[in-house]
This record gives C-alpha cells, structure tokens and sequence, in this order.
C-alpha cells in the first residue's frame, strides 16, 4: 500500500501545475479500499467543474497509471 500512495503522490504532483495555474490546487488525503480520497484547495474547491475535473481528469489519470484505483472521492473538509 505505501507503494500506491507514493506512485499517488507521484501522479498528483506531476497534474498539480495546471491546477494552480487556475488559482487551485489538490491535497492528497488517503488511499483505502481501492478509492483516493482528495481535497480541492483554493479556486477548484468552488469551480462549477470540480465534479468534471474529479471524475474525467484525476480519476481516469488515476485509474489508467494504477488499475487497483476503483475511484476518486472529493473530500470537503
């Protein structure tokens, strides 16, 4: 598991420029039972497109580098 959540980190890192470039940002929370767990900082944790950029970038990045990933889920903390 501790391979996972570093090849996570990894993958977030490299999508993290083009978010802030937006004014946002992600925080990795958690990886369990086969679904990520991120929080939306700054201009996408209020972008209409949040559920868009979770499911059609994060997740589908995600899930095509590390097939055991079931999901994205946003958390708003």
């Amino acid at each position: 598991m501790e391979e996972i959540n570093k090849k996570i980190e990894e993958l977030l890192n490299n999508l993290r420029p083009y978010l802030q470039m937006e004014g946002g940002d992600i925080e990795f929370i958690k990886y369990e039972d086969k679904f990520v767990y991120v929080k939306l900082t700054g201009a996408c944790a209020h972008c209409n497109y949040q559920d868009y950029t979770i499911k059609e970038g994060i997740e589908e990045m995600l899930k095509s580098e590390i097939p055991e990933i079931e999901g994205v889920i946003n958390v708003e903390l």
